[in-house]
């Protein structure tokens, strides 16, 4: 998709953060350009940052793994970051890097159009369920303005706390059902917005 290509481009040129002057490669995004599903992490790693694609790491091969145990592969979905560079050491992104990436993110979402956004880590979570935690809230969604928003751990979690990773495997689990029940494809007119509500 061109128009995706050239706003990867823009965001390529992007210094509107100190985080620019410490990247070694922006990190956009990649996926389909009309994936059904949108997952959004954090920030890029070290390998991310290297190569210039998200979740290339150990996090990422967990995610594939996920992927495929609903019957995807990463190429059918989108994948992402609330911020498109690294902060130095892993950190986690401050707030005024995730605002400075803001516009980024919603013209990505914009573009893409998805039916579902899952939200891989607390950051991330942050924007679709405000003022909630993690762990009370992952493996549940909520319907806004038409989209469903579906919480769950970062996949990196499970790899400093294994027994998270059940906990995400079975959240995973959850997306072709919330997917069904949604009940309307991508061709059919958005619905009017709804009042949030749990599913």
């Amino acid at each position: 998709m061109a128009i995706l290509a050239d706003l990867y481009r823009e965001i390529s040129l992007c210094r509107d953060c100190e985080l620019a002057e410490c990247r070694n490669m922006v990190v956009p995004g990649e996926g389909a350009a009309d994936a059904e599903i949108m997952f959004i992490g954090e920030a890029p790693g070290f390998h991310e940052d290297q190569q210039g694609r998200p979740f290339v790491g150990a996090a990422g091969q967990f995610l594939d793994d996920l992927l495929h145990s609903i019957g995807l592969d990463r190429s059918e979905v989108y994948i992402c970051n609330i911020i498109k560079c690294r902060p130095p050491g892993n950190r986690d992104p401050l707030p005024r890097e995730v605002d400075a990436c803001r516009r980024w993110l919603e013209r990505q979402i914009e573009l893409i159009a998805p039916r579902m956004i899952v939200t891989l880590g607390r950051h991330s979570m942050a924007r679709y369920f405000p003022g909630a935690s993690i762990s009370k809230v992952h493996g549940t969604a909520r319907n806004l303005d038409g989209r469903i928003c579906f919480a769950m751990h970062h996949p990196a979690a499970a790899l400093h706390q294994g027994s998270l990773r059940p906990t995400i495997e079975a959240d995973m689990l959850k997306i072709p059902g919330l997917l069904a029940q949604d009940g309307h494809t991508k061709t059919e007119p958005e619905p009017e917005a709804k009042q949030l509500s749990m599913f």
